[in-house]
């Protein structure tokens, strides 16, 4: 996947529970430098608590996250920065854009040429001239400029990694693009990673270079975000990217119910109450049976693809002759 680079972000096997329900339960995945990675699923499917759990913001009941291989638990790294969903809802309203770009700085105590930093941060966040922005309030300026706003306040403390919590599920749709062009562009131009959350696999389709799918509590799917859209393994993410406009070729696939409540798991496959793939009778009689009896871990198909499907694992054995590990 990328050879001899060492992940910016591991999360391994990591469970968050609130009470009896798992909103996270065993995920795992790895984000690289200079990438952008897009965590997608429906609603409820946990994605906000996993990056919440990431950043520092949620603790975990179990498992581990490290950043440039030191342990997120011991040691919050302000290296991963969040920008969250409603640009309006996290800058207040009280502050000027100055204020709000320089809050990071002053918290951490940082010594070096506030102004300069932040007009730096401004710019590249997109709104220039710098100096424009500095005395206004939120309520001044756009729904799209206030979200630069919040990018900005991220990269002025020169992050490795932005977590992005559907971070333009808010705004107008003409102002989408713009967004996401400039996400990816400070990847490509800084090496900056993102871990982008969001239930909209047509966002992936524009920016991320991987794409990691999650279900009740687990990443079901991962792999290249071109070979996932041609080719996805997970019966999932089939009926996700079935309703994305870009795959019109696509037979829609309307899923029947809504994810489980977490404290319900089901047992074996957790999508299998749901699976278009099991419900259609088509399974061979022993590969149905273990979608229903056992949980498949997420297993390496190829170098670069994964999957948590037992019809998917068998097909990769019987193409290559056994599974990739």
């Amino acid at each position: 996947m990328h050879p001899g680079v060492s992940p910016i972000v591991e999360v391994e096997d990591l469970h968050v529970h609130f009470g009896e329900a798992r909103a996270v339960d065993g995920a795992s995945l790895r984000v690289m430098p200079g990438e952008v990675l897009a965590l997608v699923g429906e609603s409820g499917s946990g994605k906000t608590t996993l990056i919440r759990a990431i950043q520092g913001l949620q603790k975990a009941t179990s498992g581990t996250v490290r950043v440039e291989g030191k342990s997120q638990a011991i040691f919050h790294d302000p290296a991963v920065q969040m920008v969250f969903q409603d640009p309006t809802g996290a800058l207040n309203p009280r502050q000027t854009v100055y204020e709000v770009v320089a809050e990071g700085l002053r918290i951490r105590k940082d010594r070096g040429d506030e102004l300069e930093m932040v007009k730096n941060a401004l710019s590249q966040a997109g709104l220039r001239p710098a100096e424009r922005f500095l005395p206004l309030y939120p309520h001044e300026i756009s729904g799209g400029q206030r979200q630069r706003v919040v990018i900005a306040g991220a990269m002025v403390m020169e992050p490795r990694v932005l977590l992005a919590d559907e971070p333009v599920a808010s705004l107008d749709a003409s102002i989408r693009g713009e967004i996401l062009g400039l996400m990816r562009h400070l990847v490509d131009d800084t090496g900056l990673a993102i871990l982008a959350v969001t239930h909209d696999l047509g966002l992936a389709w524009n920016i991320a270079d991987r794409v990691a799918v999650m279900y009740l509590g687990r990443i079901v799917e991962t792999g290249p975000t071109e070979e996932i859209l041609d080719d996805p393994k997970h019966p999932y993410t089939k009926a996700l990217l079935s309703v994305v406009p870009e795959t019109r070729e696509m037979e829609q696939q309307i899923l029947k119910g809504e994810i489980p409540d977490p404290s319900r798991v089901p047992s074996g496959c957790r999508f299998h109450p749901r699976c278009p793939l099991l419900q259609s009778g088509a399974l061979p009689e022993d590969v149905a049976a273990r979608c229903v009896d056992d949980d498949p871990g997420p297993v390496a198909l190829d170098a670069v693809r994964a999957a948590a499907c037992w019809p998917a694992m068998a097909t990769a054995d019987r193409s290559d002759g056994g599974r990739a590990e």
